[in-house]
C-alpha cells in the first residue's frame, strides 16, 4: 500500500491523501493530489514526466521533481557537471523534506510501520485518520510557535 499526499507549503499541513495499491504509479495519482492553485510543485523520482502528461499541460506551475541518480552519475564524481547536477538535487530534497516531514510523524509518533487491516479501504481511512492527527500535531506546533 502507498500513501501519496499534498502538503500544504507554508503551513506543511495535509490537505489532499490518495491510499493506492502497491503496483499502481506514483504518477498517475498527480492529478487527485493537486488542487489547482499550485505554483511550484515538488515531488520524488516517481513522479518523473509529470509535467509532460496532458492532464497537466495547462498547469502553470514550476515543476521540481527529482532526477533519478542514474541521469546524471555516468557523468563522473569529479566532474563539473556532476557536482552542479547533484547541488541541485540537494535543493530540490530540501524543499521535499516539507513534504516527507507527516510521514516522520505517523511513523515515528504513531509508530505505524506496516497496514494492519486487510483491504484498502480500510488501511486508507486509518492512514486519513493518522494524518489528520499529524495536521493536529504539526498546527499545534506552528500556533505555539507564533503565540510565544
Amino acid at each position: 500500500m502507498k500513501a501519496h499526499i499534498s502538503v500544504d507549503p507554508t503551513s506543511g499541513l495535509v490537505h489532499s491523501l490518495v491510499g493506492t495499491a502497491a503496483n499502481v504509479a506514483d504518477i498517475t495519482q498527480v492529478e487527485q493530489l493537486l488542487h489547482g492553485a499550485e505554483t511550484h510543485v515538488s515531488g520524488d523520482a516517481g513522479y518523473t514526466g509529470a509535467a509532460k502528461r496532458p492532464e497537466q499541460a495547462k498547469r502553470d506551475a514550476i515543476w521540481s521533481i527529482a532526477a533519478r541518480p542514474s541521469s546524471y552519475r555516468h557523468q563522473g564524481k569529479g566532474s563539473l557537471l556532476f557536482r552542479v547536477k547533484r547541488k541541485i538535487e540537494y535543493a530540490k530534497a530540501q524543499l521535499r523534506a516539507k513534504i516527507e516531514h507527516p510521514f516522520q510523524v505517523i511513523k515515528v509518533r504513531f509508530s505505524h510501520r506496516k497496514v494492519r487491516y486487510r483491504g484498502l479501504e480500510k488501511n486508507t481511512a486509518q492512514l486519513f485518520s493518522l494524518f489528520w492527527l499529524a495536521n493536529l500535531m504539526l498546527a499545534k506546533r506552528h500556533l505555539q510557535r507564533s503565540a510565544g
